[in-house]
């Protein structure tokens, strides 16, 4: 390992040069620190310390109580997104960060149903959602879709509401339908009716498993949500079968290295096997989750490959790229992507 390690760091080049998509960022989960301190103040929401010390808050969510309190810190940071500006902030400043980071395409998840009450509706929100990712597009370069989510904590039938919906919002800039929160909760099976919604109006299917939970809620995104991508996906390095499977078609995951140690799914950076799935050759892209919590955007994602991992810029530079074939990007801008990686390995 240590002639891998010393052959990489011979050739290091800028990860935040190296082009990438980035595909598994919440939305108010994208917000900068300094912002959350800004608009609580402004709206007098009173915030516990561990979302104004400016260090990511000491998290373990692999217990229900650990769990609850991620959920708390998350409502508390989304109560201060209120008005249609906060909105068009949150999402300038998330593609701010992201051109930073390297990225050039951004695909971004939320669920309308937790800013509708503020914004005038579930229609209404995701409106203002979308005309807001299309505004920061223009203004900083980088291509924004959405991935409309439904949460498993709420009934299938809300789920189904929002497939509707996103369907109906396909040519407005929405690509995918997700499923979050605690995958420990509810059956990926009593959501198949939404994603069979989603599917067949064109949509990607993009549900979070195998994180909380070990490889068989991996099978049942695949099985039962027929899963193109899999939000995190991690605990299927515990099945060898199930590895083989996904590289056999193509599922990437949607990996997210920060937020596995911060939420304790694993101890250390070490211990998050990005190794055991590259090697199986299951397609991953690498993602930020929820920066404001977990304090590390994308280009530190891939900082933890190098710096943990040992992955040489040549790897580094295909897992960008699988995180560029895993995009809704269109076909010109994927070609394009690939290009500039190629490029960035020559530099």
């Amino acid at each position: 390992m240590e002639s891998v390690r010393t052959r990489g760091e011979a050739a290091r080049r800028d990860l935040r040069l190296l082009p990438k998509a980035h595909l598994h960022l919440h939305f108010t989960g994208s917000m900068r620190p300094s912002t959350l301190l800004e608009l609580a103040d402004k709206y007098g929401v009173h915030l516990p310390e561990a979302l104004k010390g400016g260090e990511p808050p000491r998290l373990r969510a692999t217990d229900e109580r650990g769990w609850f309190r991620f959920q708390r810190l998350y409502d508390i940071a989304r109560s201060c997104l209120r008005t249609p500006d906060d909105i068009r902030r949150l999402v300038r400043e998330a593609a701010e960060e992201d051109v930073r980071d390297g990225s050039r395409w951004l695909e971004i998840q939320v669920d309308p149903t937790s800013y509708a009450p503020r914004l005038g509706g579930l229609i209404p929100a995701l409106e203002i959602i979308l005309d807001a990712a299309e505004a920061a597009s223009r203004d900083t370069g980088v291509g924004i879709r959405v991935l409309v989510a439904a949460n498993r904590m709420k009934h299938p039938l809300d789920a189904r509401t929002l497939a509707r919906l996103a369907v109906r919002y396909a040519d407005r800039g929405v690509v995918g339908f997700g499923l979050s929160n605690d995958e420990r909760r509810g059956l990926a099976r009593d959501f198949d009716r939404a994603f069979a919604i989603a599917r067949d109006g064109g949509l990607l299917a993009a549900p979070h498993g195998g994180e909380l939970s070990g490889p068989s809620s991996v099978r049942d995104c695949l099985d039962d949500l027929h899963a193109a991508r899999v939000g995190h996906g991690v605990r299927a390095a515990e099945d060898p079968r199930l590895l083989r499977r996904l590289a056999d078609r193509g599922v990437t995951c949607e990996v997210c290295p920060a937020s596995n140690v911060a939420l304790g799914v694993y101890e250390k950076q070490e211990d998050v096997p990005l190794r055991t799935l590259f090697e199986a050759g299951v397609p991953m892209a690498l993602g930020a989750d929820d920066p404001l919590l977990f304090g590390a955007r994308l280009a530190a994602q891939y900082e933890i490959a190098r710096e943990h991992h040992a992955f040489t810029d040549p790897e580094l530079a295909e897992l960008a790229r699988q995180s560029v074939r895993a995009s809704a990007a269109p076909e010109p801008v994927r070609t394009g992507l690939l290009n500039e990686i190629d490029e960035w390995l020559t530099t």
